[in-house]
């Protein structure tokens, strides 16, 4: 079998994420069978831009797999300025198992993964942010079970989460509705390919409409890191889009909130909502760990 990149969460088949998702939850709660899979290896985690959670939960997942994590920063590297991003990859190849990376520009990984023979794994791009919704389908599974049928709204911006969550969406059987207003939903191409894969995602104008009764609302911040000046511009269109009490109140008591975080309380999401019993948003940070463990898991062989 050849090597496995994860660039988006479309490059696993359904079974295989669903299998990624039972192991992830038996790690959870037996960490002691958790097996050194990575013992002796490291493990690159390169980042063009910084985040708190995709560094910590990236370094505890090799690290209880027994692996070393290797943070990089890209002004260490210098991608396509002191080297270009082949031979950057070709030389953390040549020390690491996996190499893991946060980057701005999506088609640095794809130029990565068709140079090296280890796996890419997307930890954040500006196309996609696959890792998050795999944490996102584990936290939705340990509440809810069996995903097929169920419902999420989405409110906000149509970025790299909305993206990667409808494709994860797709795959497990889960119902999105996205929420956005003009100029700011998801491209038709993702549309298109949710649809593809067999998804049911519905665009709808009106968040309240959106939100109606389903299992979980999502949202994000209005405006990503690089986007800083459109801030302004960002905040009058999204203005009827933020996630209070009315919105969670339309969606009903069951509902629980989802958001990837950072979040910035009263803009995208109110405090009460955020802080409050709804909000599943921690367990998610923390299942970002257990899924990319299991992630890891399963694109490298055990060569026991």
């Amino acid at each position: 079998m050849g090597v496995r990149h994860f660039l988006e969460v479309d490059d696993l088949a359904p079974a295989e994420l669903e299998a990624l998702l039972d192991q992830a939850k038996r790690w959870k709660r037996d960490p002691a069978a958790v097996p050194r899979l990575l013992d002796g290896r490291g493990v690159a985690i390169l980042f063009e831009k910084p985040s708190a959670r995709t560094r910590v939960s990236t370094e505890m997942a090799v690290h209880t797999l027994g692996g070393h994590p290797i943070y990089v920063r890209g002004e260490e590297v210098g991608i396509d300025t002191r080297e270009s991003a082949e031979d950057v990859a070709r030389t953390l190849a040549a020390h690491c198992t996996i190499i893991a990376a946060r980057v701005f520009d999506h088609q640095l990984l794809e130029r990565m993964a068709s140079v090296v023979s280890v796996p890419i794994v997307n930890l954040l791009s500006d196309r996609a942010h696959p890792c998050q919704a795999l944490a996102d389908l584990l936290t939705l599974q340990e509440d809810l079970g069996a995903l097929e049928g169920r419902r999420v709204a989405y409110v906000g911006d149509g970025n790299n989460v909305a993206t990667s969550l409808a494709f994860a969406a797709a795959l497990s059987g889960l119902e999105l509705i996205v929420a956005s207003p003009p100029d700011y939903e998801l491209d038709d191409d993702v549309v298109d390919r949710a649809r593809n894969l067999g998804g049911t995602i519905e665009l709808i104008a009106d968040p309240h409409e959106a939100v109606r009764g389903v299992d979980a609302v999502y949202t994000d911040v209005w405006t990503s890191m690089g986007q800083e000046d459109e801030a302004q511009q960002r905040r009058a269109a999204f203005a009827g889009y933020r996630v209070d009490a009315g919105l969670m109140a339309t969606a009903g008591p069951q509902a629980r909130f989802m958001h990837c975080l950072p979040a910035h309380r009263d803009q995208e999401v109110s405090a009460d909502v955020i802080d409050g019993p709804q909000s599943v948003v921690w367990r998610q940070a923390e299942n970002r760990m257990h899924a990319i463990r299991a992630l890891f898991a399963a694109l490298v062989p055990n060569e026991d």
